[in-house]
């Protein structure tokens, strides 16, 4: 293969209007490109626990206030519409997933290395801007990963893939606050600012170098043409009226809107909660703490992903999300160790909300499913104004006192899980995807991207037909 022609196979370009047979992947066709993406899941998952250790960190370091630390989430959240409605959305619809995934990761990378410089000045407001770079970042990733593991391999198993993947996303926020507690709380100050600055340096080199894998990968890209045939195919034919009336869509965005904004809120002020309510915990023990937290989060996954093999998914989100409502009720009120374990249980009942008011609101969207991601994905914008408000809330009366703004939040998002289980408009296009065949009896006959051919369709006995990319 010469170079022109190695070039020429990794190009960045994907054709819309052309249906490949991306969307009707097996299982085993799917595999590789699902545990490629997966990785970008536990770096924005690191990144995400590392935000909650450094927010306690710097109120430490630079002596300020608990409202104005949650700048760091207001950057790196706030940044997220402008990837998922903006730029990385219209490079996701011009060029496809690869090239919206090496972008991400390239902007990851900037704003890991325009936060050394802020950190040796110990500029709180020059860190949040590199927060902000990093937040366009993984927004971009967020807005490509997502809809990506969702649409890649049968679509009667979406939920059940993009939680799996959100897993590591989780395991990502455990190790990030074990570190913090090691690297950042066990130092003097000085010290432990010059390991933030290695830490972000060693994420800047490795997300260079996966940008490099992703550029040399051959994965397959999934077009506009190939979910508007999963769509008919499935009979969840949403994608037949104009965008802007995809009302199911919107009530998934501001559900998680919504969600990730109690969700982020509660993890951001773990620390200060445990703190607050139990005076013997240190900050080193209350950043254990909250890694533990993050780790029954990640332990979550793995039970609904188990549950969702046999009860629908839209049934395990509902009992998930109402029992989130129910014990970070008692949080409020309650103080000590009893406060802290109602947190714990709430940030396992979490775990799976996320990924799968994704997947259920995707389902159907058929070829606005690129455009209407983006709208999914920005409404994790809630995590830039949940905490702020949370923040006020804890420097007005207590940290305690301050989960009634989650509280009320998770009561806001569940108008969602109420309306796909029991409005027939909502529940039957997530249905229908639950029952499909598409992935798992062969492939339809595709049109190849280079020749515009019709392939024939082929069933998978012992192997596999050849994906087109």
């Amino acid at each position: 293969m010469g170079f022109k022609e190695f070039v020429q196979r990794r190009s960045l370009k994907a054709r819309d209007d052309r249906r490949t047979r991306a969307a009707e992947l097996t299982l085993r066709e799917s595999i590789y490109p699902i545990c490629l993406v997966t990785v970008l899941f536990f770096l924005w998952g690191f990144s995400y626990g590392l935000l909650d250790t450094l927010n306690k960190h710097f109120q430490n370091t630079l002596d300020i206030t608990k409202s104005r630390s949650s700048g760091l989430q207001a950057a790196y959240f706030g940044a997220y519409p402008l990837a998922a409605l903006g730029h990385a959305n219209w490079i996701l619809r011009h060029f496809g997933y690869r090239a919206t995934f090496i972008w991400g990761l390239c902007l990851y990378g900037i704003g890991a290395l325009v936060a050394i410089p802020c950190i040796l000045a110990k500029s709180f407001a020059g860190f949040c801007m590199a927060i902000f770079i990093i937040g366009n970042g993984l927004g971009s990733l967020e807005t490509a990963a997502n809809p990506y593991i969702t649409v890649c391999g049968p679509p009667r198993y979406s939920e059940i893939r993009i939680n799996i993947s959100q897993a590591f996303n989780g395991i990502g926020t455990v190790v990030a606050p074990v570190l913090g507690s090691y690297v950042f709380f066990a130092f003097d100050d000085a010290k432990a600012l010059q390991n933030v600055q290695w830490v972000y340096l060693a994420i800047a080199v490795f997300v260079f170098v996966l940008a490099i894998v992703f550029f040399l990968s051959v994965i397959p890209e999934i077009t506009d043409a190939d979910m508007a045939f999963q769509a008919t195919e499935t009979h969840a034919n949403a994608d037949d009226k104009p965008f802007w009336k995809q009302y199911r869509l919107f009530h998934a965005a501001f559900a998680q809107f919504c969600y990730t904004g109690a969700q982020i809120a509660i993890a951001s002020y773990f620390i200060n909660y445990v703190r607050d309510t139990q005076p013997a915990a240190n900050d080193v023990l209350s950043s254990q703490l909250l890694a533990g937290a993050q780790g029954g989060f990640a332990a979550g996954r793995f039970v609904g992903v188990f549950v969702m093999r046999y009860v629908r998914p839209r049934k395990v989100f509902l009992v998930y999300l109402t029992l989130c409502v129910v014990f970070v009720a008692p949080s409020i009120t309650q103080r000590g160790w009893t406060g802290m374990s109602m947190l714990y249980v709430t940030l396992f009942f979490e775990s799976i909300c996320f990924p799968t008011i994704v997947a259920l609101g995707m389902r159907g969207l058929g070829r606005h499913t690129k455009r209407g991601s983006g709208w999914i994905v920005a409404g994790v914008m809630g995590g830039a104004c949940v905490p702020p408000l949370t923040g006020v809330a804890a420097d007005a009366r207590n940290t305690a006192f301050a989960m009634v703004v989650p509280l009320c939040f998770f009561v806001a998002a569940s108008s969602y899980a109420i309306a796909v289980n029991f409005i027939p408009a909502y529940r039957d296009p997530s249905d229908a995807f639950s029952t499909t065949e598409v992935g798992l009896t062969g492939h339809h006959g595709g049109v190849d991207e280079e020749t515009g051919d019709i392939g024939e369709a082929s069933e998978e006995k012992g192997g596999h037909a050849e994906i087109e990319t």
